[in-house]
C-alpha cells in the first residue's frame, strides 16, 4: 500500500498542470486530452501481458520493475519542461508511465488476493486499491498547490523523488506471493481472461473510471475557471487540486469501508449498488453546482461512490475467478478501466467546448446506473442469484 501510494503521485501530478499549461505552450484541447490519456492507451496494450506474466513468474519482480519504470517516466515530465519539443516528451513520459503501471496494477491486486480469504478480501482489496488510487489524486493535489507556490518543475521533481522512494520500499519489503520459485505456470503473454466475471467487473470498472478520471479530473479545472469558483485565494489550477483533494479524502474513507462492509454482509452486490448510486448522484449535483458549497458536496458524493466501489469490485473478481488466473483477470479488468479513463478526456474535453459542462456531467451520471444493470445481469448469469453470498 505504501509503495503504490507514493508511486501514484506521478500519475496525478500532471492533471491540474497540463490543461492550463497547454494554453501557455500552445497545445490544443485535443492534444492535451491525448497526452493525459496516453498512459491509459499504452497500459491498454500492456495489461494483458502483465497479467499473464504475473501468473507465469510471480508478483515480486514485475512489481519492483514496474515501480522503477514509473519513476523514470515521472522524471520525463521534468525533461519536458526544460527540453525542446515538450509535447513529445510529455507523450513519451505518459506512454512509459502506462507500461510501468500495468505491471504495478496487475501485481498489487494479485498480491491482495493471494494473502486474503473470503472474510478479509474486501477490506484488503480496499486497502490496496486505496494505495493505488489514493496516491493518484494526492498527486493531483500536490501538483495543483506546489506548482502554484513553487513552480511546475518543482512539482514534477517532488513527484519523481517520491516515485523512486516507492521503488526502494517495494524492493526492500515486498515478498513473492503468487508462485513458488521456478514453478510458474505456462501462461502466454496474449492469454486474456474473457470469463463472464472478468468481463462484468471490467465493464463496471470502465464506467467508474470514465466518469471519475476521464471526466471529472480532466474537466474540473476548466469548470472552475469558467464559473469563477475559487477557494483559499488560489486560481482555478490550485483550486482544482483542492476540490480533487475533497474527492480523495472521501474516496479514501469509503475504500476500506466499502470492502469491510461487503465482507461483513457476506455479499458484494448490495454494497456495490449503493456506491454506484452515490457516484450517479454526485454527477447530477455537479451539473447543477453554482457555488463552492454545492461543488464540494458533489465532489464528496463522487469520491465516496468511486472509492466505495473499488474494494468490493476487486473482491468480487477474486471471489469468482480461480486463483491461478487472477493475474490475467486483473489484466482484463484493467483493460476496461483504461479504456474508460483513456477515452474520457478525449471525449469530454472537446465536447465541453461544444455542449457545455451540464450535459456532459448528466451523461456521466447515467453511466454508473447502466453499470449497476450490467453488474446485476452478469452476477445472475454466473451464479443464478442477483445477490449471491461470498461463500457460494
Amino acid at each position: 500500500m505504501a509503495s503504490t501510494f507514493f508511486i501514484g503521485f506521478g500519475g496525478g501530478v500532471i492533471y491540474p498542470i497540463l490543461p492550463n499549461l497547454g494554453e501557455v505552450l500552445g497545445f490544443s484541447p485535443f492534444l492535451v486530452g491525448l497526452i493525459l490519456s496516453a498512459n491509459r492507451f499504452s497500459r491498454l496494450f500492456a495489461n494483458a501481458p502483465a497479467g499473464a506474466l504475473v501468473d507465469r513468474i510471480g508478483t515480486r519482480t514485475p512489481f519492483v520493475v514496474g515501480m522503477l519504470v514509473q519513476g523514470f517516466a515521472t522524471f520525463g515530465y521534468v525533461v519536458a519542461m526544460l527540453a525542446p519539443f515538450p509535447e513529445g516528451w510529455f507523450m513519451l513520459a505518459r506512454i512509459l508511465w502506462g507500461v510501468g503501471s500495468a505491471l504495478v496494477f496487475a501485481t498489487a491486486y494479485t498480491i491482495a488476493a493471494d494473502v486474503s480469504d473470503a472474510d478479509s478480501r474486501g477490506a484488503n482489496m480496499g486497502l490496496i486499491r486505496g494505495g493505488v488510487l489514493f496516491g493518484f489524486p494526492t498527486g493531483v493535489v500536490v501538483g495543483g498547490i506546489v506548482s502554484e507556490l513553487a513552480g511546475t518543475v518543482t512539482a514534477f521533481v517532488v513527484a519523481t523523488a517520491f516515485a523512486f522512494i516507492a521503488s526502494a520500499v517495494a524492493y526492500a519489503t515486498v515478498p513473492e506471493t503468487h508462485v513458488d520459485p521456478g514453478q510458474g505456470t505456462s501462461a502466454k503473454p496474449w492469454d486474456v481472461d474473457t470469463s463472464l466475471p472478468a468481463l462484468t467487473v471490467g465493464l463496471v470498472n470502465f464506467a467508474v473510471l470514465f466518469v471519475y478520471i476521464g471526466a471529472l479530473f480532466a474537466t474540473l479545472v476548466l469548470f472552475l475557471d469558467e464559473n469563477t469558483l475559487h477557494v483559499l485565494g488560489f486560481d482555478a489550477q490550485g483550486s482544482s487540486g483542492i476540490f480533487m483533494g475533497i474527492t480523495v479524502v472521501a474516496a479514501g474513507l469509503s475504500m476500506y469501508v466499502g470492502g469491510y462492509v461487503s465482507d461483513r454482509r457476506g455479499s458484494r452486490v448490495p454494497t456495490l449498488l449503493v456506491f454506484l448510486a452515490a457516484t450517479a448522484i454526485g454527477f447530477v449535483l455537479l451539473a447543477a453546482a453554482d457555488s463552492v458549497a454545492t461543488l464540494a458536496v458533489a465532489c464528496v458524493c463522487v469520491g465516496v461512490g468511486q472509492g466505495g466501489t473499488s474494494g468490493p469490485l476487486m473482491a468480487l473478481l477474486a471471489d469468482l475467478v480461480p486463483e491461478e488466473r487472477m493475474g490475467r483477470a486483473v489484466g482484463t479488468n484493467n483493460v476496461f478501466g483504461d479504456i474508460g479513463g483513456g477515452f474520457g478526456p478525449i471525449v469530454t474535453l472537446p465536447l465541453v467546448d461544444v455542449v457545455g459542462f451540464g450535459p456532459i456531467y448528466l451523461a456521466c451520471a447515467a453511466l454508473p446506473a447502466a453499470a449497476a444493470v450490467v453488474l446485476l445481469g452478469g452476477v445472475y448469469r454466473e451464479t443464478g442469484q442477483f445477490v449471491p453470498r461470498v461463500g457460494a
